[in-house]
């Protein structure tokens, strides 16, 4: 099965070149407006800030990164963006592929957004949180009931 197998950022790479390769196929579709690129820089430097911010709490809790061995984390942090949303690194990426999406002035795109948080709920999330809790045991649960899996 793929649970667990292909590292996340691979998979917000292949869906940004996905939604590059569409945006190619389909130039009759592109949206060209000037407040778009604005628009972009929003949303992909949200999307850079929440990443560094949330590996930086990773790092600062002396713990683990690798998405692929969640057993070996050695504290769960709960601090940040952490507060607010259970997956902070996967909702940059999002923010990062939507703004890479309102970049390209094309709406073709937008299904793919829909497939990334789709692939990595069932593929990576829900199999790290079983993982997790397995670890954490019911200061997991007790944080699963308190804050929301994207937001």
């Amino acid at each position: 099965m793929l649970r667990l197998k292909i590292p996340p950022p691979v998979v917000g790479l292949t869906v940004g070149l996905t939604i590059y390769l569409l945006h190619q196929l389909t130039p009759s579709l592109i949206i060209e407006a000037a407040v778009l690129k604005y628009v972009a820089y929003f949303f992909i430097c949200i999307g850079i800030i929440i990443e560094f911010w949330s590996v930086w709490l990773f790092i600062r809790a002396r713990t683990t990164v690798n998405p692929l061995k969640p057993e070996k984390s050695k504290a769960l942090v709960a601090s940040g963006m952490y507060k607010y949303t259970r997956n902070p690194m996967y909702l940059g990426m999002l923010l990062l592929l939507i703004g890479w999406t309102i970049w390209l002035g094309n709406p073709v795109g937008l299904p793919m957004l829909f497939i990334f948080v789709w692939y990595l709920t069932q593929f990576q999330i829900k199999p790290e949180e079983q993982a997790l809790a397995e670890l954490f045991g019911e200061q997991y649960n007790d944080y699963m009931q308190r804050v929301r899996r994207w937001l």
